[in-house]
């Protein structure tokens, strides 16, 4: 089961946070922060699941954005990361050539991809 997903940038911050569990406005800023500290400083040779608390994110980096989903520690990696990569594509279809520019001023076509990929 997905808990959240997260787009950030290398900045840490956050251009998209769906989340699928109720979680606090604060919760929700620790979870942003800690995901995004685990992620960056993460040598590009290790693979792309790392375990989070209780459960895993997988994750992917496309120029400067991170890509991250966290998922029940049981279910398939490779799958969710087949899913980011599709999402991707389909932005990359959808603005030919994307960027973080483009999700920062088009929220709501992003939304839209995002909804109905997921």
């Amino acid at each position: 089961m997905i808990r959240f997903i997260l787009l950030q940038n290398r900045q840490g911050k956050t251009r998209l946070a769906k989340y699928y569990v109720a979680l606090e406005d604060s919760e929700k800023h620790k979870v942003e922060y800690e995901v995004h500290r685990l992620v960056v400083n993460r040598d590009p040779k290790f693979t792309n699941f790392v375990e989070f608390r209780t459960h895993k994110v997988i994750y992917r980096r496309y120029a400067g954005l991170f890509f991250s989903i966290c998922v029940d520690i049981t279910d398939n990696e490779l799958a969710y990361l087949e899913c980011i990569h599709l999402f991707v594509e389909i932005l990359d279809h959808f603005f030919s050539n994307v960027c973080e520019l483009d999700l920062v001023f088009n929220f709501h076509k992003v939304t839209l991809c995002f909804t109905r990929l997921i």
